[in-house]
């Protein structure tokens, strides 16, 4: 299929691109770049041996969206949003407009090319703060901060296109705590200031860019009193979206899946595991609770298991591991300072 992906250099963009390709897929990239880097997109098709083409621009662009779509697109894989809880609550309107405008302007660009299929990247953050774990796919929505917020609307606009449009087909993937990075160790996440998600924090850490962890709250009411959250590794989470292009090929409507392991970890478990990985000390200090975060998530992933036939494969320390091989050999992550070779604008 001709599949385009937007937000496909960032960190679980570019490991899908790279699942999607050794698939066979055609695929077409449309990024800003200003979270990810072409550096990624280039490492992809080093990775895997295969082209892709890239656009460089904003999904809220009409003529960038255009550009993205000429030639032709089978189905969409949308990545491309800002992410941040912190960010999210210090700049709510920007959220809003990125994320939201984002999708908005993405599925009329659809509607334009007569493309039907979509596989959103969501989030365990729709759920808010849950009456229960491991999180089932029925249970309430109740975003708790404007991150969350952002994914729950964008939700809530597939499923209300889906129902006015009865031969669209949109699969909604509600990742928990994506990790990890391609075991070759040429792509992996790599945020720009500071990480605002614990592994790459922690990797940091280990590789001597920072000097300690900063944990947020160690009051939660968990075993250790620091938050638990259920780990996936980026290439469970890649492999998962290949699914989802194939099952939205075969069932019109929209669905909603947990992708999870359904195992959580807490911070002080991962950061005993990641200086096992390592054999780094990870020196860390305690501050407050960060707004918008829960004591605990863990996904019950059961419906992806059935109906995707997809199940996560890789434990804790395959996580930390392949973080750790990614960021050992990429101290500074990317550099900024190498264009990528095949751009469409």
């Amino acid at each position: 299929m001709k599949l385009l992906v937007t937000g496909g250099a960032g960190y679980i963009g570019s490991h899908t691109c790279v699942a999607l390709l050794e698939a066979g897929h055609d695929v077409t990239v449309i990024d800003n770049l200003c979270n990810s880097s072409a550096i990624a997109l280039q490492r992809v098709q080093e990775i895997t041996g295969r082209s892709l083409r890239f656009v460089e621009g904003d999904i809220r662009n009409p003529e960038h969206l255009a550009d993205a779509f000429e030639g032709g697109v089978d189905a969409v894989i949308h990545f491309a949003a800002l992410k941040a809880v912190g960010k999210s609550c210090e700049q709510p309107l920007a959220y809003f407009d990125n994320n939201i405008g984002g999708t908005i302007a993405l599925m009329q660009a659809m509607e334009q090319a007569g493309v039907s299929r979509l596989v959103f990247s969501s989030s365990a953050t729709v759920y808010g703060q849950p009456e229960k774990v491991p999180v089932r796919e029925d249970a309430p929505l109740n975003a708790t901060n404007p991150y969350g917020r952002t994914k729950l609307v964008m939700e809530q606009l597939i499923q209300d296109w889906c129902a006015s449009r009865p031969e669209t087909a949109a699969v909604l993937l509600r990742y928990f705590n994506p990790v990890g990075a391609h075991p070759s160790g040429l792509i992996g996440e790599d945020p720009r200031g500071e990480p605002d998600n614990l592994m790459p924090y922690v990797a940091q850490v280990a590789v001597g860019r920072r000097e300690r962890l900063r944990i947020y709250g160690d009051d939660y009411p968990t075993p250790d009193g620091t938050g638990v959250r259920d780990y996936l590794h980026v290439m469970d989470l890649a492999r998962a979206h290949r699914k989802a292009v194939d099952y939205a090929a075969a069932h019109p409507g929209c669905e909603a899946f947990n992708l999870g392991t359904g195992r959580g970890y807490s911070v002080l478990e991962l950061v005993q595991a990641f200086e096992q990985a390592s054999g780094k000390p990870i020196p860390y200090e305690i501050s407050t609770r960060r707004a918008g975060d829960v004591a605990e998530l863990t996904a019950e992933p059961a419906l992806a298991n059935a109906k995707l036939r997809w199940v996560a494969t890789h434990d804790i320390h395959a996580m930390c591991a392949d973080a750790w091989n990614w960021q050992s050999k990429n101290p500074n992550g990317y550099s900024r300072d190498m264009s990528f070779n095949t751009y469409s604008r």
